[in-house]
């Protein structure tokens, strides 16, 4: 009997780099929420392990052992066959792959099957957070989680689809030892306060990403100029970007305006949390 899974979309309202391990892991403080947009998977269980992917972003995503799913399931000894059907751009700091993995480690600790502790932690920095799926500040190197209370907050995801990789960008950093967060995260009870608070945050990968991807710099331009946006900023390493809003509604105008601007771009009203 096939089980399905769902792995929402991992956005990074902060991303302050804090320094560098002498084994060259960067030390990090984001403050992660999830979105109610994202990848399927669907689990049917036979004698040996196969996958197949579908969907908008299917092109180019791997297979086999390369997949972080075919690794998950691996690293839990489940066998059988993965169909994912993949709606966010890979390669885009949403965490697309991390999050397929952590949905299929969940779904296999769900049918009763032992899943060792370390597992989210070997298959990448970004996985344990995305076991999680709730609002949640991470620090260390993904390692150190603790849950943060969010109020919804209504936003809009854009990918101007390009990619940019993560070595480049970390790379061109200018500096990695920057302020972590205030100790203390303070409660929010509606999206304004919030995004108020998060201004005076940061994403430390932002200004590399944009120097090297013009096209993410576009877009927050674009972002910004949306009526009623309170917020816009990238996600990750790029090279999706969110804006947040106070409602719904203006999530969708802004979706209906920048869409209907830039119909090649990955664009996505969602509520975040």
């Amino acid at each position: 009997m096939a089980t399905k899974a769902f792995a929402p979309a991992k956005i990074n309202l902060t991303l302050h780099v804090t320094g560098q391990r002498p084994d060259g892991y960067h030390l990090l403080d984001s403050l992660v929420v999830f979105a109610d947009v994202g990848d399927t998977l669907e689990f049917t269980p036979g004698p040996a392990l196969s996958m197949a992917v579908s969907g908008e972003h299917a092109a180019g995503v791997p297979t086999d052992n390369r997949n972080l799913v075919w690794r998950a399931a691996e690293a839990a000894g489940w066998t059988g066959h993965i169909d994912l059907n993949k709606v966010l751009p890979h390669g885009g700091g949403i965490g697309g792959g991390s999050s397929d993995a952590a949905a299929t480690l969940r779904m296999i600790a769900d049918q009763g099957l032992a899943v060792s502790p370390d597992a989210a932690q070997s298959l990448g920095a970004d996985v344990p957070v995305c076991m999680w799926a709730s609002g949640a500040r991470m620090r260390g190197i993904g390692e150190q989680l603790e849950p943060v209370p969010l109020p919804l907050l209504p936003a809009l995801l854009v990918n101007p689809g390009v990619e940019v990789p993560t070595g480049a960008v970390f790379s061109a950093l200018a500096s990695r030892d920057n302020p972590p967060m205030p100790d203390v995260i303070p409660a929010f009870t509606v999206p304004e306060d919030c995004a108020a608070w998060l201004r005076d945050q940061r994403n430390d990968l932002e200004p590399p990403t944009t120097g090297l991807a013009p096209d993410v710099a576009r877009v927050l331009e674009e972002l910004t100029d949306t009526k009623q946006v309170l917020l816009a900023r990238m996600s990750g390493s790029g090279s999706t970007c969110f804006a947040l809003y106070p409602t719904m509604k203006d999530a969708h105008f802004a979706a209906y305006e920048i869409g209907a601007a830039h119909p090649d771009w990955w664009c996505r009203a969602t509520q975040l949390s």
